[in-house]
């Protein structure tokens, strides 16, 4: 027994020895009930995770926005709007963005973008879980280091953000920002989020969208970039101001090869492409200049209908391409002659003094002769050049220069120019300079320079080479200038669309962005008196109807006293023809006209022709004291030229949406026949005129050449100088406040409008004649002077009569003052017409043909 004991448990040779003992089943059942118990806690745990995460999802996803919107997003982008030739005139944008649809975007764009930001884009659901446990990791150990935490958002991540979330760092942003990230992938395509990311993101610079960027950054394309370039724009998303290329080189070439670097880890380029992409210099070139033609006032009225139309958010976000109506070329010929005509009748009336005055005392006196002064030219902030610099220049100043007055003598006042040159100004050019006085009148005439400037006086100069008679002056010689304090404006309109050609609505825009061409509401004086006359002529009278000229008075009313129109001249013509009464402009002869045919009709025509809205029904308001915009008016004016069709001005051709679609034509006129691919054998489609016609084809030309004869005898006789088939008439309203000529050519209206902002006088003797007419007149001549002489188109139904002119008869042999007088048929004078009194009111048939003998004799 004790050796079998001692023997217990001992391993044979070659046996394999006494299995172990099994565990007892009771310890095997507490184990499994351990194990047991340990995955119920794990499955616990699971589920009070899944029930953590699904309560995060819904307490942050309840409130989220709609990520659908997306869908249908659109960036904003710039609208753009060209000349009627296709010349950039101006942009609107709050963010200068070029769209680019992803499945055109260069291909090394978009992987260096990947590379840089999100390498697994194409493969995770939204959120890259990993990088978001390595951000966490890394943000526990810099605990307390008091850096940035670090992110791990992914591109999808990165358009929720930019679109539905803020820039707020937080952790319940980035919860929203992760829910909205998987919901976004769920809803659309990678490309779609790529898209929408590409055109959107921030890269510095005003710069929204990869393709603005790369055209501030390299005034290039972006097929253009190289891959060291499109890198360098991979590298600015996270923090564009810490690689800027010029304030921080060695960070921005960095960055840069960080990110070719990447490109080379994931791939996408070779070895050999990544070394070369290094090793060339990170250099930027600022974006060429965007070449604009200017028309300021023009573009901002388009601006205004735009607006209107289309509300702040399709004007400045709308990528809207408008084609509008102005011409380049007339425009530019608007833009000189308004600004000439401004400065010819501003000098007219004299010198308003300096802009400002400065101390320059004991740096210049008064100096006798016409040779160089010995007044230093001062550098520095104390001398007469640091004076002058701090001058603001005055709104309108350009392309004049500023100067200060530093010594003075008989023949030449010596001046110091804004880059600390020197110059003169001789006598000759200060001649024009007369003290301005009250109501535009003039002081003492010139005799030496100090009687216009004294020493640090600030004045407005420019350079000139000869006087106007040609003879040359030395160099360094310039004129005296003003800013005129007067201003107007010039329109110019294709009198069958209503196309306007061309638009100036002040001296300068810079100045004033108030515009008198379509915002001044203004009198507007005898240039309404050709809408009287039309209406006579509707009413049966003719252009040789014999009307008194003789002094008129009308009781206006209890307490209102009456009303003595006069005629300009103070005088009294007697009889004369209706021709005569517009040509001359005749006031005594409009009022007694518009009392016998009635002045419901006046007002009437007025309103049909959109000259007015509603006009009273009083007197006054045949010679014009209805207030009105040149706009209107010569559209009004147009409508005669053109055979008395209506016609809407416009500014816009057409307005196309971001997509190419026409969404706004002006031209409503509908062409079946034109949509056909070629049109080669076939005949020329016809176009309908669907134009209303809102006067009499025969009574608008029948004003046609009477407005003729205002520019050939009467009060337009500057206009002559055209030299071209012109017409039209002149304005001028009491006290000579306000001054127009609207005329036109057979295929060009245009109109003149020149007053003060604040209403009074231009001066004793100015009229529209004097200071409209000719700005007219210089418009017509250089707009002209390409084209043919075209003469008036005379419709079917008018009847050319040889009359005589003074007395409206038809000529004898004999008769020397002999015109062409347009009448309807059956209306030709006969010699048994009377003479019109104004003492009844007449009827229409009565008045014209002789049929009635009331008020006539």
């Amino acid at each position: 027994m004790r050796g079998l004991a001692s023997g217990r448990g001992r391993q044979k040779p070659g046996g394999q020895g006494l299995p172990r003992r099994a565990l007892p089943v009771p310890a095997l059942i507490v184990m499994l009930k351990w194990f047991a118990a340990f995955l119920g806690t794990l499955a616990v745990l699971a589920l009070a995770g899944f029930a953590s995460v699904m309560a995060v999802f819904y307490y942050y996803g309840r409130d989220l926005p709609d990520y659908q919107q997306l869908a249908d997003y659109e960036p904003p982008v710039v609208t753009r709007v060209h000349a009627g030739d296709g010349s950039l005139i101006a942009e609107y944008a709050t963010q200068k963005r070029v769209f680019v649809p992803v499945d055109v975007m260069p291909k090394r764009v978009i992987k260096a973008f990947l590379a840089a930001e999100d390498k697994k884009f194409y493969s995770h659901p939204g959120v890259d879980i990993l990088r978001v446990a390595r951000a966490a990791v890394t943000n526990l150990r810099n605990l307390g280091q008091d850096r940035r935490p670090v992110g791990a958002s992914t591109i999808t991540q990165q358009v929720a953000k930019n679109f539905l979330l803020t820039n707020e760092v937080s952790m319940e942003r980035k919860i929203k920002e992760a829910i909205l990230a998987l919901r976004i992938e769920h809803a659309f395509t990678k490309d779609r989020i790529l898209e929408l990311y590409l055109n959107e993101i921030y890269l510095g610079l005003g710069s929204y969208g990869v393709a603005a960027a790369a055209l501030n950054y390299f005034d290039k394309p972006l097929d253009e970039l190289t891959l060291g370039e499109a890198a360098y724009l991979a590298a600015l998303p996270k923090a564009p101001n810490n690689y800027h290329p010029v304030r921080r080189p060695a960070a921005a070439k960095a960055r840069r090869d960080w990110v070719i670097g990447r490109l080379l880890s994931e791939g996408f380029i070779s070895e050999t492409e990544a070394e070369e992409a290094k090793a060339m210099p990170l250099i930027v070139r600022r974006p060429s200049e965007t070449r604009f033609f200017r028309a300021d006032f023009f573009a901002e009225e388009v601006r205004r209908e735009l607006l209107e139309r289309y509300g702040e958010k399709g004007l400045y976000g709308g990528g809207l391409s408008v084609r509008t109506t102005v011409e380049p070329r007339l425009q530019e010929i608007a833009d000189k002659v308004l600004r000439q005509g401004l400065i010819i009748y501003d000098r007219r009336h004299g010198w308003r003094g300096p802009i400002v005055h400065i101390d320059l005392e004991g740096m210049a006196g008064i100096v006798e002769g016409t040779g160089p002064v010995g007044a230093p030219g001062v550098q520095g902030d104390t001398g007469w050049l640091g004076q002058l610099a701090v001058v603001p220049p005055p709104e309108g100043l350009h392309p004049w220069r500023l100067a200060v007055v530093l010594a003075v003598g008989k023949k030449a006042a010596e001046i110091g120019l804004d880059d600390g040159s020197l110059g003169r100004i001789p006598l000759r050019e200060l001649r024009w300079a007369r003290p301005w006085r009250k109501n535009q009148r003039l002081g003492r005439a010139v005799r030496a320079p100090r009687d216009v400037l004294g020493v640090g006086d600030v004045v407005a100069v420019e350079a000139v080479s000869s006087t106007k008679d040609g003879k040359a002056y030395g160099p360094g010689t310039f004129a005296l200038r003003q800013i005129p304090n007067v201003n107007g404006a010039l329109i110019a309109l294709d009198p069958h669309t209503g196309r306007v050609l061309a638009l100036t609505g002040g001296f300068s825009f810079e100045a004033s962005q108030f515009n008198r061409a379509t915002q001044a509401m203004r009198q507007a004086g005898s240039a309404f008196k050709p809408f009287v006359y039309l209406t006579a002529v509707d009413s049966g009278f003719t252009p040789s109807s014999l009307i008194l000229d003789a002094p008129f008075v009308i009781d206006q009313g209890p307490g209102l006293g009456r009303w003595k129109p006069a005629n300009y001249t103070k005088k009294f013509y007697g009889p004369s023809t209706m021709r005569l009464g517009l040509e001359k402009s005749r006031n005594l002869m409009t009022v007694r006209l518009a009392q016998t045919i009635g002045i419901e009709k006046v007002a009437s025509n007025a309103e049909r022709l959109n000259i007015v809205d509603a006009m009273p029904r009083v007197l006054s308001m045949a010679l014009g004291a209805a207030e009105t915009t040149l706009l209107r008016l010569t559209t009004a004016y147009a409508m005669l030229v053109n055979g008395g069709k209506r016609i809407t001005p416009t500014l816009i051709d057409r307005i196309q949406d971001r997509h190419g679609r026409t969404v706004f034509r002006h031209d409503r006129r509908r062409c079946q026949a034109c949509r056909v691919d070629a049109i080669a054998g076939q005949d020329v489609p016809e176009i309908p005129d669907i134009r209303e016609q809102v006067a009499d084809a025969r009574s608008a030309y029948q004003i046609v050449s009477m407005l003729q004869g205002v520019v050939k005898r009467g009060t337009g006789r500057r206009v002559r100088a055209v030299g071209k088939p012109v017409a039209g008439k002149t304005g001028t309203t009491n006290d000579s406040i306000d001054t127009w000529f609207i005329g036109f050519s057979p295929d060009l209206a245009a109109g003149v409008f020149v007053g003060f902002d604040t209403p009074r006088t231009l001066g004793r003797r100015e009229t529209g004649s004097s200071v409209a007419a000719p700005i007219f007149r210089d418009f017509m001549k250089a707009a002209l002077s390409d084209q043919p002489a075209i003469p008036f188109r005379i419709p079917p139904g008018i009847r050319l009569v040889r009359v005589n002119a003074t007395t409206g008869l038809v000529a004898r042999k004999g008769d020397r003052n002999v015109i062409l007088e347009a009448f309807k048929p059956g209306t030709e004078p006969t010699g048994e017409e009377g003479v019109l009194d104004g003492s009844d009111p007449l009827s229409a048939a009565g008045a014209g043909t002789g049929a009635g003998t009331s008020g006539l004799y």
